[in-house]
């Protein structure tokens, strides 16, 4: 048996991104991020994180920091009664799961069984979009304005409250 899932980007999607986030006091939650996932979860979706973190390669942060800010995200969408079912992170600038690879998500599709022609992904840079449609996700949302000359989105939308639509 197979489940779609909806899988998020971390910094601009999750989180307003400040440029390598690993601090909680720096981790601000997005507005419509709360009932986005709720809404996700309503209509059967698992919610599945996938994250570049090349702040850890390039020395900014720790491995320990990133994995403490995680649990700190974790905590609080639990406190939302918000289950993630996983989070991917590459902490390398070159590696098969850096996106716009599209490793993180085709692990989690193998591990989690999902069928990714029914599943969607959210990301505010065209790279998020890559590794989505490298995957076979046909529904891929670009949050915000980031100009994506090469890659083109099922759809921009300016907020989180948006996206429900495309549940």
């Amino acid at each position: 048996m197979t489940t779609k899932a909806l899988f998020l980007d971390r910094d601009g999607v999750i989180n307003v991104d400040r440029a390598y986030v690993y601090r909680k006091e720096d981790f601000h939650f997005m507005d419509g991020i709360f009932d986005l996932c709720r809404a996700a979860k309503e209509k059967g979706y698992l919610i599945i994180i996938v994250t570049n973190q090349s702040g850890i390669e390039r020395g900014y942060y720790t491995e320990l920091d990133y994995l403490t800010l995680t649990q700190y995200m974790l905590d609080e969408f639990a406190r939302n009664a918000i289950t993630l079912d996983d989070v991917y992170y590459c902490p390398h600038l070159q590696h098969e799961d850096r996106k716009p690879s599209p490793g993180m998500i085709l692990k989690a599709q193998k591990k989690h069984r999902i069928d990714l022609k029914a599943s969607l992904m959210i990301g505010d840079k065209p790279r998020d979009l890559e590794a989505g449609q490298r995957a076979g996700i046909p529904v891929n949302l670009l949050i915000g304005d980031h100009p994506s000359p090469n890659i083109v989105p099922t759809a921009r939308i300016q907020n989180l409250h948006q996206a429900l639509a495309w549940l």
